[in-house]
């Protein structure tokens, strides 16, 4: 059975040979060099010394981690907690554990959960996705018996999954999973650009988007494991396009299904294997190879079967919860205008526009249209996912994800957006005579992008600036250079040893915030 599940689809392989660029097809690419035929010690050690930057970049940050539970995040961390501490999946400890914003609009006066809280099964409207806790799972049992074997030897620390060691696991492993992501996303750049190029791509997309929010500030919300899901879905389908046997399908599956129960729109890209294997029907067609095409059937059969698989724990979630598999909660309710009315907002709005909050993400997409021959079949999927993806949040009525920074959603595509501004970087190459130049020069562009993006989620954070709605951009200026400098330094501080003040400070000023200016009915 190993043998069988271990061979390739040798003729379809050989299609796709035929018919694709030079080094666009099989596991690897052809090797980069620039003028000679054979690489310096130093180009063939790039990659290993740029993993360890990044590595050390990353170990850098986790002092930034934030352990906290609040918003979105308390649907998410709630599958992780109830099932481990309580062995079941009622929430309601979860909710009435809640941050105040959170947990004021579903409870009555008197402390109790309101009734609107409660499915027709009599379990709460918990409508978040199941992945992160799933990816949460090894971090928060081995905090909870660490917690227990310490209370055994005389500690008191609640072994409820609210304590400190259960929500540091939680925002350590958030954070981990979003520098997996990034090394996925890497390792995927540099198959087709130089590795210098693709380590400015990734610190720049990594320092200069929305992920940062939501590694640290945020971790329990599921977009930090959104980057790590797509990005290894990426990096192995990219890895076996071409040549991949049975047993390959069926990983692909396997990330394909965690992929989906992560995050529901991340669905999306699996419109990438449709088209692949939709084009290779066609080529089997042209040559009548019809044998090719029924073990190629088979193996998308497979394929189909286990994300069927992976996704079940979903399913099951949701037959339990709202009593039906296919039953979703208020993302099934939603006013959905398939016409894509919010595609211009999206892009250009005040109102979390990817491209007004985030300007790096511009490079990132017009990086996409200058496409080296090499890399020319793979931009095609990857351009074609992100539109895809693009669409879809397009129709969505809370497009602009209400609370966020930027558009929160954008962050599935960091991978996509990290290939991209990556092809721009290397792209710039033909217009300077010396790259010793130009790799200082991009790299000294992408800091300045990474500061202003700093200063961006600190106004965010510390609500100089509203959290939900349109800003004012001159507003935005005005305090990076003249407000930012002033309080940063303070808050900053505060962060780090009077965390807990802070946050609850933060909270107050949102909930007058949202006194002032309710939400539209």
């Amino acid at each position: 059975m190993d043998v069988v599940l271990s061979i390739p689809l040798p003729e379809l392989a050989k299609t796709r040979e035929r018919s694709s660029p030079p080094g666009t097809s099989g596991t690897k690419a052809p090797p980069l060099t620039r003028s000679g035929p054979t690489r310096s010690s130093a180009d063939k050690n790039a990659p290993t010394r740029y993993r360890r930057i990044l590595l050390l970049l990353f170990l850098c940050s986790l002092p930034l981690v934030n352990p906290i539970v609040h918003g979105d995040g308390v649907g998410y961390y709630a599958y992780a907690r109830a099932p481990l501490i309580e062995h079941n999946l009622h929430f309601e400890q979860d909710w009435l554990h809640a941050n105040l914003l959170f947990s004021q609009a579903r409870t009555l006066p008197n402390g109790q959960l309101s009734a609107a809280v409660y499915t027709e099964t009599g379990h709460i409207s918990n409508l978040f996705s199941i992945g992160p806790a799933l990816l949460w799972a090894p971090f928060l049992l081995a905090a909870h018996g660490i917690v227990l074997l310490c209370n055994a030897y005389g500690a008191h620390v609640p072994a409820d999954g609210f304590s400190f060691p259960y929500l540091l696991a939680m925002a350590v492993g958030t954070a981990i999973y979003g520098f997996l992501g990034l090394l996925f996303s890497y390792s995927l750049a540099r198959k087709y650009v130089e590795e210098r190029w693709a380590f400015l791509a990734t610190l720049g997309i990594w320092g200069a988007s929305s992920l940062p929010v939501y590694m640290y500030f945020n971790p329990a919300w599921s977009h930090a494991h959104s980057v790590f899901a797509v990005a290894f879905f990426l990096w192995y389908w990219e890895r076996t396009r071409g040549s991949r046997t049975f047993l390959q399908w069926i990983l692909l599956g396997l990330v394909s299904g965690l992929m989906l129960d992560v995050y529901f729109a991340n669905g999306v890209f699996l419109a990438l294997p449709l088209i692949e294997s939709l084009a290779d029907y066609g080529d089997a067609w042209k040559t009548l190879d019809f044998r090719e095409a029924a073990s190629l059937f088979g193996a998308n059969f497979c394929f189909l079967l286990t994300v069927i698989l992976c996704f079940l724990p979903t399913l099951i979630t949701r037959y339990i919860i709202f009593g039906g598999f296919f039953r979703f909660g208020s993302y099934q309710h939603a006013d959905w205008d398939w016409t894509a009315p919010h595609w211009r907002s999206i892009l250009f709005s005040s109102e979390h526009g990817i491209l007004t909050w985030t300007p790096i993400l511009a490079l990132a997409i017009i990086g996409l249209c200058f496409v080296p021959r090499r890399a020319r079949v793979l931009t095609s999927y990857l351009s074609a996912g992100a539109a895809a993806f693009f669409y879809l949040i397009s129709c969505y009525p809370d497009w602009n994800g209400i609370s966020a920074f930027g558009n929160r959603f954008f962050i599935s595509v960091t991978p996509i957006f990290i290939f991209g501004l990556a092809l721009l970087l290397q792209r710039l190459e033909v217009f300077f005579r010396s790259s010793r130049f130009l790799f200082p020069a991009a790299a000294s562009i992408l800091v300045l992008f990474i500061l202003w993006n700093a200063g961006f989620i600190f106004q965010w954070g510390a609500h100089l600036i509203p959290v939900r709605g349109p800003v004012s951009l001159a507003e935005v200026a005005h305090n990076q250079f003249f407000v930012v400098p002033r309080e940063l330094s303070v808050d900053l501080r505060r962060y780090f040893f009077k965390r807990k003040s802070l946050m609850q400070q933060i909270e107050q000023r949102d909930i007058q915030e949202l006194e002032k200016n309710p939400p539209e009915q």
